[in-house]
C-alpha cells in the first residue's frame, strides 16, 4: 500500500486490503497506489494513451501461479466522482478496486457480454462487503 497522496476521505489500509482480498481468486502480490491527479494523469497517458487521470488503473505482470501487479487509483478523481455520483466515498473507493483487482484477474468490459459478466461479479463482490449494487445507484443518477 502506497499513499503518494494526502487523502482524508480514503479508506485505511486494512479497509483497502479487505476490498482488494474481496476480489481476488488466488495468490496475488499487489501493490496498491493512491496517486494525485498530475500522476494519475502521467500514468494514464504513457501507458494508454489518454490525456486525463482516471479513477483506477490495472497494471498485470503475470496472472499465473501468482497474480502480481499493480492498482493506481487517483484519490481526487475518486472523491470527485463520489461526490457527484452521491455516493458514499468507502463504497467507491470499495467498487473501484475490486474494479481494478477483476482487470487483474483478466476480466474486462470490451464487449456488452464481457461487461455484463464483469458487472455481475463486481456486484456480488460488492454487495457481499455490505455496499450497495453501484450499478443500480447508476442508473438512478
Amino acid at each position: 500500500m502506497q499513499r503518494a497522496v494526502r487523502a482524508t476521505d480514503a479508506p485505511s489500509r486494512a479497509q483497502i486490503m479487505q476490498f482488494a482480498r474481496a476480489a481476488l481468486e488466488r495468490d496475488a502480490e499487489l501493490t496498491i497506489r493512491l496517486v494525485n491527479e498530475q500522476e494519475g494523469r502521467a500514468l494514464n497517458h504513457d501507458y494508454r494513451g489518454r490525456d486525463y487521470a482516471t479513477n483506477v488503473l490495472s497494471f498485470v505482470y503475470a496472472s499465473t501461479p501468482v497474480i502480481s501487479g499493480d492498482l493506481v487509483l487517483c484519490a481526487p478523481v475518486v472523491s470527485r466522482e463520489a461526490q457527484q455520483q452521491g455516493k458514499p466515498i468507502i463504497a467507491h473507493y470499495a467498487h473501484l478496486i475490486v474494479h481494478g483487482v477483476l482487470h487483474l484477474h483478466g476480466m474486462d468490459h470490451q464487449n456488452d457480454a464481457d461487461a455484463q459478466a464483469m458487472e455481475a461479479r463486481e456486484t456480488e463482490i460488492i454487495t457481499g462487503l455490505g455496499f450497495a449494487n453501484p450499478y443500480l445507484e447508476m442508473e438512478q443518477i
